[in-house]
């Protein structure tokens, strides 16, 4: 401590003169303290020099063990150097006995396969020369995936010429399959018992084969059924329109007569179906031949009853095969024309004009055309595939039609009384609610025939018939007295008015 502290200590131990007494003692205990605080400074100063000497051992000892361990861990790193050389060594004559024995089960199995497939196409040849189809259907599945084996060794010499025996033994019974088939229809079938079973053992054969020759042989089939379908109906009795119901009865006939037979094929090929497809294609091409070919116009009714069976017929054929009767939006809707009175005309035109444009795939287009092979339901439509050639040839309906509704019009005109009944409700003249009633059945009329062009032109021809009637209309009104339009509005509405 510093001096003043120092004094400040001894005051505060002795305030007092009395107590002084006390210095003796404290004397005597700082003493004590000094001589036991030299004593602990001597021990540790002895102990230090002691601890100087071990600690030098104890460094020498630890220098000694890390240069030990030190030459422990280069030693150990050169072993493992040679460790690793060595297993380098053994693992390069594994890899190559790894490889050679990969190499030789590759060539084992390569051996085998090909073995089994030189038995297999050898057995395929005889099954094929013998026409055992239902064998031979087995023994092509497992040629195609043995050959699929050997794709990678097309240019070998041996595989080559396999492949190519395989190809011709595959042409061979395309042949037979082909010639068997030749047979069906004819007769023989009643004859020989075993034929539809053989017939139907073939049919696996051609699906074992490429898609395209089942595709040649439903063709193939299709066409020749239809074959006596036009010797017949292009003959000059029955190349005619009013024999156009006969056609879709020779075809309902010939699938229900044939329906046991043609069960020989798989559902999956839908022959009846494809069978329909090209009915309907030979027949519109004759019915337009016959429509060209006309000296004369057509007679009215014996067109618009060809015209019906035909909608008919391909109703019966969408219902079949998918797609539902075809749905009378127009002519159903007519019914709620009346309903629609809260609605503008530009409503009505826009929604009727969507229906219109939506009733546009009812004809068959090209892209139709090329759907031979798709599925029933798949998106063929059989709506118009026939119908619509007469389409071009309906305007001998318009006219009737028109004539028709003139002479209505005349008539509803020269017996309308022009008369109200005094204090009535109704103010309503006869003869318009007659002509709307007569322009709506034969607007349902036409929806039930055609929803194209022709309905169009019908519509011109309404309107043609309403301006006809507002101009005899027009015609009726006084010059300017009160008449049958003021008194139904309370006005004295002159033709300037209308």
């Amino acid at each position: 401590m510093d001096k003043s502290s120092a004094l400040e200590y001894i005051n505060q131990m002795f305030p007092t003169e009395a107590s002084l007494s006390g210095v003796e003692p404290l004397m005597q205990k700082i003493h004590s303290e000094i001589r036991r605080v030299d004593s602990g400074i001597l021990s540790a100063v002895r102990q230090q020099s002691n601890s100087r000497t071990k600690a030098k051992e104890d460094l020498a000892a630890a220098t000694h063990a890390v240069e030990e361990l030190m030459y422990k861990i280069r030693e150990i790193k050169s072993k493992a150097e040679q460790s690793e050389t060595m297993v380098q060594e053994i693992c390069r004559d594994i890899k190559k006995l790894d490889f050679a024995k990969k190499h030789i089960t590759t060539t084992i199995t390569a051996l085998h396969r090909l073995t089994m497939l030189v038995s297999a196409v050898e057995q395929l040849q005889v099954m094929a020369s013998k026409r055992q189809y239902k064998e031979a259907a087995a023994q092509l599945e497992a040629v195609n995936q043995l050959c699929s084996h050997f794709e990678a060794y097309r240019d070998i010499p041996k595989i080559t010429e396999l492949r190519e025996k395989f190809k011709n033994i595959k042409q061979l019974l395309k042949s037979h399959v082909f010639s068997d088939f030749s047979s069906l229809g004819t007769g023989k079938e009643t004859e020989e018992a075993n034929l539809l079973q053989h017939l139907s053992d073939a049919c696996l054969v051609v699906d074992a084969l490429e898609p395209s020759v089942r595709e040649e042989l439903v063709n193939n089939f299709c066409s020749r059924e239809l074959t006596s379908y036009e010797q017949i109906f292009e003959g000059a009795e029955l190349a005619k329109l009013d024999k156009t119901e006969r056609r879709y009865a020779w075809i309902k006939r010939r699938i229900r007569t044939n329906e046991d037979t043609w069960k020989i094929f798989p559902p999956s090929w839908h022959v009846p179906y494809r069978l329909c497809i090209q009915f309907c294609k030979k027949t519109r091409k004759q019915l337009e031949v016959i429509l060209d070919y006309l000296k004369e116009k057509p007679d009215v009714g014996t067109l618009l009853m060809a015209l019906q069976r035909t909608r008919e017929f391909e109703d019966e054929l969408a219902e079949k095969f998918g797609g539902g009767t075809r749905s009378r939006e127009i002519g159903n809707e007519i019914e709620e024309i009346g309903k629609e009175n809260s609605q503008n005309v530009s409503d009505i035109r826009k929604k009727y004009e969507k229906k219109f444009a939506a009733n546009q795939g009812s004809v068959p287009d090209e892209k139709d055309e090329n759907k031979d092979l798709s599925v029933p339901g798949a998106g063929f439509n059989f709506h118009g595939i026939i119908s619509s050639c007469f389409e071009p040839h309906l305007i001998v309906y318009i006219e009737l039609e028109q004539r028709t509704l003139m002479e209505n019009l005349e008539k509803l005109v020269q017996e309308e009384t022009w008369d109200i009944e005094e204090g009535g409700q109704n103010n309503v003249l006869t003869s318009s609610m007659q002509l709307f009633l007569i322009i709506k059945r034969s607007l349902k009329r036409c929806s039930n025939l055609t929803k194209n062009q022709t309905l169009l032109n019908l519509f011109k021809v309404f309107e043609r018939i309403l301006k006809a009637y507002a101009t005899k209309l027009k015609a009726r009104l006084p010059k300017g007295g009160m008449g049958i339009v003021a008194a139904a509005t309370g006005h004295g509405w002159t033709n300037k008015d209308i």
